[in-house]
């Protein structure tokens, strides 16, 4: 934020909440996302145009807040409804859950595609199971191209979805994980 004042802005003063600076778009779908701050350090850095609208992070491999989630989705909600696209962890699902319950009391339209294309931690045959990891972005930036044009929620779904079933990736790591909070 620091870096790009003019294209970013906090949203609800949550610095853990960015969202794109003059948002929302009126006509345009939102897209969303979050995850935690551990090992997948991406969420920040792609908000923006042809992009996403926003996201809110959660402290090291801890999910956002649904209270996080429902400040960003008003923040960017400009009346054509709002796309959350994560990945499959639980307590991502759980709180994007919730976060999508609480704006559909506001009457925010919101629908949702989990990333899960990471081919080493589920086989073939079990791909709900995987987990979601670097390529998302291609479902990040799919969308967001889609989501420019000012097309339809169902559409830019669609493309999101299609993206999601077209990638694959392979997670691996060179050491075990080490959460700072406690050694």
């Amino acid at each position: 934020l620091a870096a790009h004042p003019k294209e970013l802005a906090y949203a609800a003063g949550d610095r853990r909440c960015i969202i794109r600076a003059g948002s929302p778009t009126k006509g345009k779908v939102g897209l969303a996302t979050g995850g935690g701050s551990g090992h997948l350090p991406l969420f920040l850095g792609y908000v923006g145009r042809g992009m996403l609208d926003g996201c809110s992070v959660g402290g090291v491999f801890q999910s956002p807040s649904a209270e996080q989630m429902l400040n960003v989705t008003k923040a960017i909600h400009g009346g054509a409804g709002v796309l959350y696209i994560y990945g499959n962890y639980g307590g991502d699902i759980l709180n994007f859950d919730l976060a999508r319950d609480l704006a559909a009391a506001e009457d925010i339209t919101v629908e949702q595609v989990v990333g899960a294309e990471d081919v080493a931690s589920a086989p073939k045959g079990q791909e709900g199971k995987r987990r979601g990891v670097a390529g998302i972005f291609f479902l990040y930036k799919c969308a967001g191209a889609m989501a420019d044009t000012l097309a339809p929620l169902d559409e830019v779904k669609r493309v999101a979805e299609k993206a999601g079933a077209n990638v694959r990736t392979m997670g691996v790591a060179l050491s075990p994980k080490i959460v700072p909070e406690v050694g």
